[in-house]
């Protein structure tokens, strides 16, 4: 059982040909909508997956909530410790996709403000998952901690997209910190991620943080880890990028179903980055999510062209 904690959104998709400018109109042939947020699409991959999957999020009593809990009660997911709030709104993103690139622009409607935190009824609920890992987004901080006080055996993971509060707080208590570029460079205040000599800085710095596992996602660059101390690179699986949105969050929720399954590291890092891989490949998000077996073929693909 894997239980993710933090942010929950619907996503509207539009398609354009390039990138905007003011005062002028625009139309498209179609749109898409979904769930998304990076805990909420790491628990809707899992749970595709076939992984027993949670979620803990705060959702508002509108149309958009209730669609985000329709599509995670078709997935399977465990909805008991997500809270529908009584007159607050559901986070709402526009995402803009250049379709020239698969870049995403996006524009959110932020969270209800009064962050989620377990009553004496969410901790027996909790209490009766059990789950093996916890994946945090840093959106839900307090949540977070009471997660893992609870259960102090699970192997923990966090997200961390941007540097704010949350992702700062988890970041040194954490088993696995796996941050994103941005969060690299704000984090150690390290510019040349380019160079051998940068990367070895940042990645120590940010073990310092936690003193355990460091992954950092570069996007169509690859990942950096460390292994035994020694900085390693893994380059990004050659794709054509149609539609980046979500990326990030799938690779985290593949990292998640590597670590339940007990893998060593290197080997987490290389299937959640061929997850993410065939997720750009095609557009949306969850929409993008590819098969379990899919991921498989890939990688034994990609291992039998190499030998």
């Amino acid at each position: 059982m894997v239980l993710c904690v933090g942010a929950a959104a619907y996503d509207l998709f539009f398609p354009l040909a390039g990138w905007l400018e003011e005062n002028r109109k625009y139309q498209i042939a179609f749109s898409r909508e979904s769930g998304g947020g990076p805990a909420a699409n790491a628990a809707y991959l899992l749970s595709r997956w076939g992984v027993g999957a949670a979620l803990a999020c705060v959702l508002g009593d509108d149309l958009y909530g209730r669609r985000i809990r329709e599509e995670f009660r078709e997935a399977g997911t465990d909805l008991r410790l997500t809270e529908t709030r009584a007159g607050a709104a559901t986070p709402l993103s526009v995402i803009l996709v250049n379709t020239a690139n698969g870049s995403r622009t996006l524009v959110n409607r932020l969270a209800p403000a009064e962050p989620l935190r377990f009553g004496p009824e969410a901790l027996e609920s909790l209490a009766a998952l059990r789950p093996e890992v916890l994946l945090f987004d840093g959106h839900q901080p307090e949540a977070a901690l009471q997660a893992m006080s609870l259960f102090p055996e699970a192997r923990t993971i966090l997200d961390a997209g941007s540097r704010r509060r949350g992702t700062e707080l988890l970041a040194t208590r954490v088993e696995f910190l796996v941050p994103s570029e941005a969060f690299a460079r704000a984090m150690t205040g390290e510019q040349d991620l380019g160079s051998e000599a940068g990367r070895r800085r940042c990645l120590h710095a940010l073990a310092a943080l936690n003193r355990r596992e460091v992954v950092v996602t570069l996007g169509e660059r690859g990942v950096l880890y460390l292994e035994k101390g020694e900085v390693r690179h893994l380059p990004a699986f050659p794709v054509r990028a149609v539609d980046t949105t979500g990326a990030g969050d799938i690779f985290h929720g593949a990292f998640a179903y590597g670590v339940l399954q007990g893998w060593a590291l290197a080997e987490v890092v290389r299937f959640a980055a061929m997850t993410a891989a065939l997720s750009v490949t095609r557009p949306g998000a969850r929409a993008s999510i590819p098969e379990l077996a899919e991921v498989r073929a890939a990688l034994s693909a990609t291992a039998a062209s190499a030998g």
